[in-house]
């Protein structure tokens, strides 16, 4: 028999909780601590299936029904209809990313477990609409990360039209956003970004016939530190057995130790260094062997002979082609920002926040280095 509010305002708290029903596998249950719950009780293959629809009176009488009513309409979908978000991005990854390169299918993996997943992971397909997906890339546009956002709702998109395409979903909600989200405003900086254009930058390094200078080129792009840091390295400074290289406080912008973890490739390009000018203080010294290093014009100099004008890329620019790269390809800005160096404003925090986040740190300068070797 259908509750009335009256009805329901009169039931009591038990010393056991106790369930009276509305009808149609509509139950409210009353608690000993006078709480009320909706339960809609569904039965599959004779064995029953409980629901929390909600709590009474926060959930009405009315709204209760038409609730269970939904419910029930879930239940006689085709089984195909209610395949999860995180479901069908494994099977899409595997239909249709598997032939794609290593570090790009990484950072698709990244940004589903990173971003997508934690938010859409058991939900149906079908039941992400257009508002779920801007509620999740407002967040991200909140933290500054608008690229990111922007990534997200074209994998959102990939996935759900993959879903489309297999007969699971009716509609791709990420078309309604196309106006919606923040756009970057775009200032023009002297490093390159583009893949083929990075790629073609390591190329030329490799073949830079000036050894010491070819090698503080790579170092700069295995480590994006800034080209003071990078010219004033000094051997005392690293630490192959940790495989870092701990900048001293008064030799950064910040006036803070930095430590950079230091890849695979970083740790044998020092080693083979080592044999050239490990007998000396700076890793990389002055051409003129009086004691000082490098000069601050070598690596522009370098870039300019390799047919890179001021406006294509700087010296400064490998930490701008990492930054804009790692951020796209997924990795948290904050991991991306704290391995940059950049300022905190809350000083207090700033003076123990050196090692922060340093084992994610480490993971992302070998992931940015097995990169650009795979460029090339």
């Amino acid at each position: 028999m259908a509750l009335t509010d009256i009805q329901i305002k009169a039931l009591k708290p038990r010393d056991k909780k106790y369930s009276v029903s509305d009808g149609r596998g509509l139950i409210l249950e009353i608690r000993p601590n006078g709480a009320k719950y909706w339960i809609l009780r569904t039965w599959n293959n004779g064995k029953e299936k409980r629901r929390h629809l909600g709590s009474y009176p926060q959930l009405s009488v009315k709204e209760a029904r038409i609730k269970a009513v939904e419910e029930h309409d879930k239940i006689l979908l085709p089984k195909t209809k209610s395949i999860t978000l995180g479901e069908l991005a494994d099977e899409w990854l595997k239909n249709r990313m598997a032939d794609k390169k290593y570090s790009y299918l990484e950072s698709i993996k990244m940004r589903l477990r990173l971003y997508i997943l934690p938010e859409f992971e058991k939900t149906p397909v079908t039941e992400i609409n257009s508002s779920d997906i801007l509620n999740l890339c407002r967040k991200l546009e909140e933290r500054r990360t608008i690229e990111t956002a922007a990534r997200v709702r074209t994998l959102i998109g990939q996935i759900i039209r993959y879903a489309i395409a297999t007969n699971r979903a009716e509609h791709d909600p990420t078309t309604a956003l196309k106006n919606a989200l923040a756009t970057r405003q775009h200032k023009h900086m002297a490093a390159l970004t583009k893949p083929a254009d990075i790629a073609m930058l390591m190329k030329n390094i490799n073949a830079y016939p000036r050894v010491i200078v070819r090698c503080a080129l790579k170092f700069s792009a295995l480590t994006f530190c800034r080209p003071g840091e990078i010219r004033h390295a000094e051997w005392s400074e690293i630490d192959f057995e940790n495989s870092e290289w701990r900048i001293p406080a008064e030799k950064m912008k910040m006036k803070r130790t930095h430590i950079v973890p230091l890849a695979r490739q970083a740790i044998e390009l020092l080693r083979f260094l080592k044999d050239l000018t490990g007998k000396g203080k700076w890793i990389f010294p002055s051409a003129r062997m009086d004691g000082n290093p490098m000069s601050e014009n070598t690596v522009r100099i370098a870039l300019r002979s390799m047919g890179y004008s001021k406006d294509d890329m700087t010296a400064h620019g490998f930490r701008a082609m990492a930054s804009t790269r790692l951020n796209e390809m997924g990795w948290p800005p904050d991991v991306i920002e704290r391995q940059l160096a950049h300022s905190d404003n809350n000083r207090i925090r700033a003076a123990y926040n050196h090692a922060e986040y340093l084992p994610e740190r480490r993971k992302l300068m070998q992931f940015w280095a097995d990169y650009l070797d795979e460029l090339i």
